[in-house]
């Protein structure tokens, strides 16, 4: 594996300065330099190990668990998982999991446990284990297993407590469709309606009415990959997956957040060249009219963010990954902002979580010239 190097970037006071060389990353007719600032982002503890491609989950005690990722080698899975405190801003060690773990999964259940399903895990094996969290005790135990092993698939937890465990990679680098359910009651997982596409690095959002909108995604690896416009969602009362449109634009490793409106935000990836080819677009959907819409563009391109976007108390977007500076929109004024602070996120495979207090902790990840980081950073409104 190989990091990503965006060259000739460099911070003034927060922002991305005009020597930024990597014209994907920078918007046309646009000088960062003089773009207002929304809130900033300030440097916390170090984890206890480098992470990318883990997770980042807000337990209802306010802590946050981090589980999992790859480390500085791009292999092999880190030991274990550890629990951020806000109130002592550190990270702590926790007990051993049940496996060791990245491109996995992490869902809080209504309970207050998490559910951590598939991924790789050592020597690269897809994974069918899955294994539950308990904050009370701070221990993990096994439950499911799923049905089929999994690694970069997608979850999401269903109105009703359940979650939706879909498609993602399998053994040998199959592409796969399948999808299933998780049932907290029982500790089991069962088969639902398959996708219409079997893609990867999609982007998923429950909606306001409980269905499940997934977004884009890539079939193929290399020269020979090809990226999707489609979408999809899923409907619990069914367990069915029905086709809902195309996006303006084809995209993958991008992220999607449900608005307060109701409506979904869509921001960046990229096209079959991958970083060569980021987007600082974005396109809104409107589940009323099934409709989807051109957004803003952003002040900066950005891919392989999923899962970092956060809506804050305020109802503004924090967009926190997939580039070397978060930035934050406004849904009322329809505008990107850029996030202050001398600081250079690596952007990618990061994990982000919301605190109570609206601050917002983000770890790890890789990019800018490096590998997996031990870094973590927190974003004040």
């Amino acid at each position: 594996m190989t990091w990503k190097l965006l060259a000739g970037a460099a911070l003034v006071t927060g922002v991305l300065a005009s020597g930024l060389g990597s014209l994907a990353c920078r918007p046309a007719n646009a000088d960062l330099r003089q773009q207002p600032l929304r809130g900033t982002l300030v440097l916390t503890a170090d984890m206890q190990v480098s992470r990318a491609a883990h997770t980042a989950t807000a337990l209802p005690d306010g802590r946050v668990l981090v589980v999992g990722g790859f480390g500085t080698d791009g292999e092999a899975s880190v030991a274990g998982a550890e629990l951020y405190d806000p109130s002592v801003d550190g990270f702590m060690p926790l007990p051993p999991m049940v496996a060791r773990r990245h491109s996995h999964s992490a869902t809080l259940l209504p309970n207050g446990r998490v559910l951590i399903a598939g991924g790789y895990g050592e020597g690269g094996t897809t994974l069918a284990t899955a294994e539950l969290f308990d904050p009370a005790t701070g221990s993990f135990a096994p439950t499911g297993p799923l049905n089929a092993a999994r690694a970069s698939h997608m979850a999401v937890r269903l109105l009703d407590g359940r979650v939706l465990i879909a498609g993602g990679v399998g053994p040998n680098w199959t592409f796969l469709s399948s999808a299933e359910i998780y049932d907290p009651a029982t500790g089991s997982f069962s088969w639902t309606g398959s996708l219409s596409a079997a893609l990867i690095a999609r982007a998923r959002v429950r909606l306001a009415d409980g269905r499940v909108l997934i977004l884009g995604g890539h079939r193929g690896r290399g020269s020979h990959i090809t990226v999707f416009a489609s979408a999809e969602i899923y409907e619990p009362t069914r367990g069915v997956f029905t086709p809902a449109g195309e996006m303006l634009t084809p995209r993958h490793k991008h992220d999607a957040v449900l608005l307060p409106d109701g409506t979904v935000l869509i921001t960046g990836g990229s096209d079959e060249r991958d970083d060569r080819g980021m987007y600082n677009s974005s396109e809104l959907y409107d589940p009323r009219t099934a409709t989807f819409h051109a957004g803003p563009r952003m002040r900066l391109a950005r891919h392989k963010h999923t899962g970092t976007s956060v809506v804050l108390p305020s109802g503004l977007v924090l967009i926190a990954g997939g580039a070397p500076v978060a930035e934050v929109y406004d849904p009322r004024t329809r505008t990107f902002a850029l996030v202050g602070g001398n600081l250079r996120l690596p952007g990618q495979f990061s994990a982000v979580a919301p605190l109570r207090d609206g601050r917002v902790l983000i770890t790890g990840g890789y990019g800018n010239g490096g590998g997996p980081r031990a870094s973590a950073w927190l974003y004040r409104p």
